[in-house]
């Protein structure tokens, strides 16, 4: 016997209103009026012979059956919206847009695309680079590759890899002006990617001070600030993702054997109904095998771990300062 359900719309109104915690937000979000949803939603109350809202002034909070009805609702229209997705996208094949952090894009990510681009290759992909979290809910874009901490919500969310950080510099420049101990980065220029917080956790750990009085360069991103490292304008953090390439073929060195955690990481974002869709899939499968065979093949990583050791491990190995990373070879 097929059982009966509630009106469809109503249960929609009702939905939105929760999640929004606002009658006007989810009149805009369904594009109706705001006496729609009002009385959307007093219908279905009454034909659930229950109140799903206690109202006060403009604010509205979920009644004992609103909360227990919403988590069934919204998994409910999740699911319809997952299925429409799959039916749009009905095979690996078509067009997927990504967003991903520049350094990662062009130092990790392209060198690899030859063999995403072997393993599907009716799947055309449209690349950019950035690094905002608003960019997981634009039409424009499939999936995010985002470095931070992580607290994005109301989407589909999953940690890649974490990092560790240390200084690199081109060749040409530390043979012109060695590093012998790290009160030398006082006497080079020190090139940031960020706002100047992850050359501080270094200096740190490291017990170096003074550094900051010396010449800096301030770049929008690590692609940038790793770039004037590999020309030879000042030392940049690298690190074991985005640097390690660079090490394995010799266009930078790290000066000092001292790495350290960094504190964000790198994610893999989309929102909730496209996660199922088969290209999307078939591109966050193939991320994340392509990290694993990194790992398993302990390349471009091995490079970066064979001249560094962490922070908390170099503790107790040595009383003051790091040394440059050629006066104590391994």
């Amino acid at each position: 016997m097929t059982q009966r359900l509630p009106p469809l719309n109503p249960l929609r109104a009702f939905e939105a209103t929760a999640r929004n915690r606002s009658l006007t937000k989810a009149a805009k979000e369904l594009f109706v009026t705001h006496g729609a949803i009002s009385h959307q939603i007093k219908a279905l109350e009454a034909s659930l012979q229950v109140k799903l809202f206690h109202r006060s002034g403009q604010r509205l909070t979920l009644t004992e059956h609103g909360a227990d009805l919403l988590p069934s609702v919204t998994s409910a229209f999740e699911e319809i919206a997952a299925a429409t997705a799959r039916m749009r996208r009905p095979a690996k094949s078509g067009s997927l847009s990504i967003s991903c952090v520049s350094a990662l894009l062009s130092l990790w990510l392209m060198p690899r695309l030859a063999s995403f681009t072997a393993r599907y290759p009716e799947i055309r992909l449209t690349l950019s680079a950035a690094n905002d979290p608003e960019l997981i809910h634009s039409p424009d874009v499939d999936i995010a590759i985002l470095y931070g901490d992580g607290s994005w919500t109301d989407c589909w969310l999953k940690l890649w890899s974490h990092l560790d950080l240390f200084p690199i510099a081109s060749p040409s420049l530390i043979n012109n002006r060695p590093i012998r101990t790290a009160r030398d980065l006082a006497e080079h220029t020190i090139l940031h990617g960020d706002d100047g917080h992850e050359w501080h956790i270094w200096l740190t750990a490291a017990d170096v001070r003074g550094v900051a009085s010396g010449p800096q360069h301030h770049f929008s991103d690590a692609r940038l600030s790793i770039e004037a490292a590999l020309l030879g304008h000042g030392i940049a953090l690298g690190d074991t993702l985005t640097a390690a390439s660079l090490l394995t073929k010799g266009q930078v060195i790290v000066p000092f054997k001292l790495a350290v955690p960094a504190v964000d990481a790198f994610y893999v974002a989309c929102s909730n109904d496209l996660r199922s869709t088969p290209v999307v899939d078939a591109f966050i499968d193939w991320l994340f095998s392509a990290l694993e065979e990194d790992d398993a093949r302990a390349e471009p990583l091995i490079a970066a771990r064979r001249t560094i050791r962490r922070a908390q491990q170099a503790q107790g190995a040595r009383s003051s300062e790091p040394e440059a990373a050629g006066e104590d070879p391994d």
